[in-house]
């Protein structure tokens, strides 16, 4: 069997593979952020779970919210406990096996295009745009691993001095440390921000959704400035990779409307004459994160 475990900020959920990568158990526990040996012992024990209801010594691959560098030590806003830490040793070195470790992100890149809506393309990029927005890039079903294992982090380009300006945005300090990074426009928070700098009125995302459906004029606007912000960082993915497929995840790849709009608003910061790939959504959704997970554990242990 093998385990494919998506550590979030708030759950952590583990999931048993069979060698096919068919799906036959998953759970899922809280995500303890107070104490690193704690965090260990919650996922030791999750593995050991596992061991037990299928009797075997599973492979097991991590997929971690936050960076994995390329010294393979977490870098996690949600889970500070972690930085700095090699969980996949530490947390193999307690179950006795090797541990693999990536980014959750491009976990999901890697399960959409192994199975997944990337079927078919040679190049996919795959784009988590939920309470974040990063992803990660797939050559012929292998992720790409870069110098530093930061390549595709889309949502830490920064804002564009034209669109700053177009829209008269204020810089925002970003979690990584860095000022104006599209992660901090372009994600469900972001969205809510645009509205309320727009219009000092705080709208969760659905009540927004449900007004600019209503046809309200500040919902509108907001959205017009939200989708050509998303648009433009989408356009850096396409001039960088140039991927046959775009496939989206989290909560925002969930507005059909915004999923069918998303083509035109990236070919609008593109060269003249270039088109932008299709855009569609995630196959497995958020079964995603373990999924990815568990194809590096396989890849890992056929190596």
């Amino acid at each position: 069997m093998i385990y494919g475990i998506d550590i979030g900020g708030s759950k952590i959920e583990i999931a048993v593979y069979d060698e096919g990568i068919n799906l036959q158990d998953s759970w899922r526990v809280n995500t303890p952020t107070g104490d690193y040996q704690t965090f260990l012992d919650t996922l030791t024990t999750l593995i050991i779970e596992a061991d037990q209801r299928f009797d075997c010594l599973g492979k097991i691959g991590l997929g971690m919210a936050g960076l994995i560098d390329k010294n393979n030590l977490s870098l996690s806003a949600n889970i500070a406990v972690a930085n700095g830490k090699d969980i996949a040793k530490d947390v193999g070195d307690i179950v006795g096996r090797h541990i693999t470790c990536e980014n959750d992100c491009r976990c999901f890149a890697l399960s959409e295009a192994n199975g997944g809506a990337g079927v078919g393309y040679s190049t996919v990029y795959g784009a988590i745009i939920g309470t974040g927005a990063a992803g990660g890039f797939v050559i012929d079903r292998k992720l790409l691993k870069s110098w530093q294992n930061i390549a595709g982090e889309y949502g830490h380009l920064q804002l564009s001095a034209v669109l700053s300006q177009k829209y008269n945005l204020p810089l925002r300090k970003c979690g990584c440390g860095l000022a104006s990074c599209y992660e901090g426009y372009i994600s469900g928070p972001g969205l809510q921000f645009l509205h309320k700098h727009f219009n000092d009125v705080d709208l969760s995302v659905l009540d927004l959704l449900n007004s600019w459906r209503d046809g309200d004029k500040a919902a509108i606007s907001t959205i017009d400035c939200y989708l050509d912000l998303l648009g433009a960082c989408l356009s850096n993915i396409v001039l960088s990779y140039d991927p046959d497929i775009i496939v989206l995840g989290g909560g925002i790849s969930l507005i059909d409307e915004f999923v069918t709009a998303i083509p035109q608003k990236i070919e609008n910061h593109l060269f003249k004459g270039y088109r932008a790939p299709p855009v569609v959504t995630a196959k497995f959704g958020d079964a995603s994160g373990t999924r990815g997970a568990a194809l590096l554990a396989r890849g890992a242990a056929n190596a």
